[in-house]
């Protein structure tokens, strides 16, 4: 079996399953004082890793820009050459600060004009649903030094997604659902487009759960043109709503309701048009089928001022088919579908060549992810494809070719470690096998922004335990041109006070499926002694945990928890997102807290045989989101090992969650019922046995403070004494309000010091 293990700090690795004898599993740790307190960790951010503003490549390869601070406090735009280094300031905070203002505008995002003459400032944002959408906009003409804010007829922080037209004259943007064009000549004005926004009518962007599950925000493109845009449209009418209750920013409760279609409820009715750019009539695109039982999860110009990619699928998420939509007629035609007996996903970052005759496919019809390119005038399979093996394609970051489709696709993958990630190409044509880019003896994870030209990329690195760097480097070669942030601030308090060793080792479930994980042991360990477990959960298919990356405050917490006396370990069960392929995701198809836990079981039991310095009485669980949930089904369903547990935000009856999610993994109702009730771990609240808190959210917009409350009356009709902690008006993050973070991190502590006491007393 291979073991890789990184050590950090002054603690040297310890050979694991190291024997004793039965009277040294009686010793107790002796835990020595921890380095930092999480007052430090936490207010005084001595972890903090170094934002990385954002970082991008200027169309025509002339460099990158990125945001600088300037010596009187404001932010400037400046460009770098990736040959000579050349910085130069292409917007200076002077230049954006509004006629009358004494400051320039904060910089939240901002968007160049294809030939770099303008610049689009996003500011002043607030949320809309889970993210900053809202907010203003202003452009700054580089040729004129003019200064414009856009849609000055609307309230503030009201407008949404503002982006060039290609010729880069007009701006579109969003306001109360509602699509705008406004012209930026000088006597130009705002062309209202569409006039039926409203509270159920949404235009151009998207509903709650859209957002949430499919990544759904910007809902408009325009045409390769600029003479028409086609947009979503989003009917939210009798779609149930969810009211919260904030009953702490005023003397009387405060409510905030919107649409919320939970697990079998009605959903709301999508379709996609294309209205002119100067205004008139919407040709809606003629998709089959009710559009109420069917998602359109992706659109696009399809390589064309004449086409539409449509990507449309079933409410059941099991088959879903690439509709080539006509702009004229509103006519569809079917060119690729994708069936699965689980679920299929859809496909990002869709390539066009050849006036939209060929473009990049993604698919798991192999069995993996991998890429594809289609030649409509192709004859017989028109899929070719260009990545083979037992390994996912994890992203596809950029394609580098001529219109004739003739060069090269870029993209992440990891063959033959799934806790890593590294840079392959691959050429178009298929004729050739892919290239790893990323140098053979580098390990960890590794991120890119490639320009258009595939001569340089900004790259990120990180371990564990090492902190994120980014770097301007030369392709392929990995040169590293200019430092942009190494973060060696921060790396000098890594490795000062980190003292854990973090290895990464495998066990096998029952069935034999080989599962990753990795594993904490504090400063000065000694395998003689008898350790307390603290095992970390996600458990779903949205999370990897178990990743050769820098992890995070999560994993700052776990080494703290080490300098308490704790180990603390982490397992990929099936159906995480591991790139293992499709069957290991999908095993988990209506299985959720139960095949899911027991894969953690599983591990626990391999665990406690092969290191008998692990206490097999003192094994505690904790996890947020999915991974609350998957927390209370290791207690529920496995009471005799798994002995406290902390479940944060969990969803304990899956029937609560919403549509697109759930019905993905467990199916639909009313089928499906038997699972939901198989599957849902507040069945098995009678079964607790061990230690409880449970941790939530009350302004939880994502998974609602009301089904921890469903838990809280079936506990108490069984009798099951627990502890809980409601957050007031915290969102699904539990962050907001002074001090919230750091009282978080304390409660979890001090709930298994109390009941996983590091001493071995009772």
């Amino acid at each position: 079996m291979k073991i890789r293990a990184i050590t950090l700090g002054l603690t040297a690795m310890m050979t694991l399953g190291a024997c004793q004898s039965e009277s040294d599993a009686t010793a107790v740790t002796q835990p020595q004082a921890p380095t930092f307190t999480l007052e430090e960790a936490i207010t005084e951010d001595i972890f903090k890793l170094a934002n990385v503003p954002a970082t991008r490549w200027l169309a025509d390869g002339s460099g990158y820009t990125t945001l600088e601070s300037n010596e009187n406090g404001g932010e400037d735009i400046v460009r770098y050459h990736p040959v000579t280094q050349e910085r130069t300031v292409l917007v200076s905070a002077s230049q954006i600060t509004p006629e009358g203002q004494e400051e320039a505008l904060e910089i939240a995002d901002y968007q160049w004009s294809q030939d770099g003459s303008k610049v689009i400032i996003f500011t002043n944002t607030v949320r809309s649903w889970r993210t900053h959408t809202l907010g203003d906009y202003w452009v700054l003409d580089l040729t004129t030094n003019n200064l414009k804010q856009l849609g000055e007829f609307a309230e503030e922080s009201t407008l949404q997604f503002a982006k060039f037209n290609p010729q880069g004259n007009q701006v579109a943007y969003v306001q109360a659902n509602n699509l705008y064009v406004e012209s930026l000549a000088s006597n130009g004005g705002v062309q209202q487009l569409t006039f039926d926004g409203s509270d159920t009518i949404i235009n151009g962007t998207f509903d709650w759960v859209n957002e949430e599950e499919f990544g759904l925000r910007d809902g408009f493109r325009w045409s390769p043109s600029g003479d028409a845009i086609a947009y979503w449209q989003v009917d939210t009418s009798g779609v149930e709503s969810f009211t919260m209750i904030d009953n702490t920013s005023d003397n009387y409760p405060q409510l905030t309701t919107f649409p919320y279609p939970k697990v079998g409820e009605t959903n709301s009715s999508l379709r996609v048009g294309v209205i002119p750019a100067d205004g008139g009539e919407t040709t809606w695109m003629n998709l089959p089928g009710d559009p109420r039982a069917h998602y359109i999860v992706r659109m696009e110009w399809a390589g064309n001022n004449n086409k539409l990619m449509l990507q449309q699928m079933n409410r059941a998420q099991n088959t879903m088919h690439f509709w080539l939509g006509d702009r004229e007629s509103g006519d569809v035609e079917q060119l690729i579908t994708e069936q699965s007996n689980a679920w299929v996903e859809q496909v990002d970052d869709v390539r066009f060549f050849r006036n939209g005759q060929s473009f990049t496919w993604q698919s798991e019809r192999s069995g993996f992810r991998h890429l594809y390119r289609y030649d409509a005038d192709a004859e017989g399979d028109k899929l070719t494809q260009l990545t083979r093996g037992n390994f996912d394609v994890v992203q596809l970051l950029e394609i580098v070719a001529n219109e004739q489709g003739e060069g090269k696709a870029y993209y992440i993958a990891s063959p033959q470690n799934h806790l890593e990630r590294y840079l392959f190409s691959v050429d178009l044509s298929g004729e050739s096998d892919p290239v790893r880019l990323t140098p053979e003896e580098w390990d960890g994870t590794h991120g890119y922004q490639i320009a258009q030209n595939g001569e340089f990329a900004i790259h990120s690195f990180s371990e564990v335990g090492v902190a994120t760097q980014t770097n301007l480097v030369a392709l392929p070669s990995h040169e590293i041109i200019q430092v942009i942030e190494d973060n060696s601030a921060v790396q000098e308090v890594i490795d000062e006070r980190i003292t854990s060793t973090t290895e990464f080792f495998q066990v096998e479930a029952r069935d034999g499926l080989v599962l990753d994980g990795f594993i904490m042991k504090p400063r000065n360990f000694d395998p003689t002694q008898s350790y307390p477990l603290i095992m970390y959960v996600y458990g779903e298919p949205w999370g990897q945990t178990v990743a050769n990356k820098w992890l995070g405050n999560r994993w700052l917490w776990h080494e703290y928890m080490t300098q308490q006396g704790y180990v603390v370990a982490s397992i990929d069960n099936r159906g995480t997102k591991s790139p293992r392929g499709r069957e290991w995701r999908h095993s988990i198809y209506k299985q959720l807290g139960i095949v899911t836990v027991r894969d953690q079981a599983d591990a626990l039991q391999a665990m406690l045989e092969r290191w008998s310095w692990l206490d097999g009485e003192r094994v505690g669980i904790w996890g947020h989101s999915g991974g609350g949930s998957q927390t209370l089904n290791a207690l529920f369903r496995y009471p005799e090992l798994f002995h406290a547990g902390i479940a944060s935000a969990p969803v304990p009856d899956l029937r609560l969650y919403d549509t697109i999610y759930q019905e993905r993994y467990s199916g639909l109702l009313p089928e499906s019922a038997e699972q939901y009730e198989a599957t849902s771990a507040i069945t098995h609240a009678a079964n607790l046995e061990g230690e409880l808190l449970l941790i939530h959210g009350t302004g939880d917009d994502n998974v609602h403070y009301q089904g921890s409350e469903a838990l809280i009356n079936e506990l108490i009709r069984h009798q099951k004494q627990f502890e809980f902690m409601a957050y007031p008006n915290r969102s699904h993050s539990i962050r907001e309000g002074e001090g919230t973070v750091l009282h978080y991190l304390q409660l979890k502590t001090d709930f298994f010091l109390e009941n996983l006491p590091v001493s071995g007393a009772p």
